[in-house]
């Protein structure tokens, strides 16, 4: 069973930065993309920002201005990485952020979340 496994959230004042960390346990595909995507509540899940194997990277709605998306170095090249770095965050920038895992012919594998909050 895959795991997807986010970390790095917390609180952060605004202006901030952060780096959000997610690593699949295992990989189970030679085609794959990662994405972050993020939820406040009482609203859908948005697309943060998503990275394929290969390294290409795709970005929601006005989220490539503060937010970059890259793979980790990781010592089995071949496990899905993905880290999101949050620059200049604001308040607005709360919310939870979920890692996916996306691979042809597999169902999509969630972590569990990672909550950040931008306040004073």
């Amino acid at each position: 069973h895959v795991q997807v496994v986010e970390s790095g959230g917390g609180l952060v004042q605004p202006g901030g930065s952060l780096t959000l960390s997610c690593l699949a346990s295992e990989n189970i595909s030679s085609f794959y993309t990662m994405a972050w995507y993020r939820q406040v509540a009482g609203e859908e899940r948005k697309l943060v920002a998503d990275i394929s194997r290969f390294g290409t990277t795709n970005y929601g709605p006005a989220m490539q201005d503060r937010f970059t998306i890259f793979k980790d170095n990781v010592k089995d090249n071949d496990q899905p990485t993905a880290s999101l770095r949050m620059t200049d965050l604001k308040p607005e920038d709360t919310a939870m952020y979920y890692c996916r895992l996306v691979a042809g012919g597999h169902p999509d594998y969630w972590g569990q979340g990672t909550q950040v909050t931008v306040s004073a």
